[in-house]
């Protein structure tokens, strides 16, 4: 059931990996918020009021006061909004790994992935997709070490929800940039968590629809080469 938190308000884009997870952590929440769809081509005076420095989504405002950036808008959503479901650990050296984590998909697995995807000259793709599968096997072996269903136990937590590039946009980039990486034979365990996280209720009613995104790519592939 929804708790009612104030005014809460959610700027994103439909497709959109960050706004999405800002998206999944407020459902798991129950957390009440009035969405606004932004164009970035066209992008809102209030989107630009909230967020001056970066001008992009995601934007959390709660009773006012703007947040910018998913990482730090799961946090505050997790601090915030504490009572009935847990997104960082309890302990500080797990919450500070799982911190450690979300900002290594960030600043590293995400662009070697895209980069990969979007890269058409072989010598280059081909140092890209080494890079990129040299970023997923280190996920692959911290999902290893955990052995249960998510990265943080048996409830989806900030790593996992970091993580949902790999489990939904990164098989769509795939099967657009006629790319291949995320195999089950390279790495089962991460293949394993992504059907469990995408197929979980919360996550799979707030994943965008595939055949729009599957589309978007595919005329961006088109057009690079």
């Amino acid at each position: 059931m929804a708790e009612d938190c104030g005014e809460v308000q959610f700027f994103g884009v439909g497709g959109s990996p960050y706004a999405r997870r800002v998206q999944i952590a407020l459902k798991l929440k129950g957390v009440k918020y009035t969405y606004f769809e932004e164009d970035l081509r066209n992008k809102s005076e209030l989107l630009l009021k909230y967020n001056p420095i970066y001008k992009k989504v995601p934007v959390l405002v709660h009773n006012g006061k703007p947040l910018a950036e998913s990482l730090v808008i799961l946090e505050y959503i997790d601090e915030n909004w504490n009572k009935n479901y847990a997104i960082l650990p309890q302990h500080p050296y797990d919450k500070a790994m799982a911190r450690f984590w979300a900002k290594f998909i960030d600043e590293k697995c995400i662009p070697t992935v895209v980069k990969a995807a979007w890269t058409i000259q072989n010598e280059e793709r081909e140092k890209a997709i080494q890079e990129a599968t040299e970023a997923l096997q280190f996920i692959e072996n911290e999902l290893k070490r955990y052995n249960h269903k998510f990265f943080g136990g048996d409830t989806i937590g900030l790593v996992d929800i970091a993580a949902s590039f790999i489990a939904y946009w990164l098989p769509l980039l795939e099967e657009a940039a006629d790319l291949t990486l995320l195999t089950v034979d390279k790495f089962p365990n991460l293949h394993k968590w992504s059907q469990e996280f995408t197929n979980h209720p919360v996550v799979k009613d707030n994943l965008p629809p595939r055949n729009g995104l599957l589309g978007f790519y595919k005329a961006r592939y088109a057009a690079l080469k």
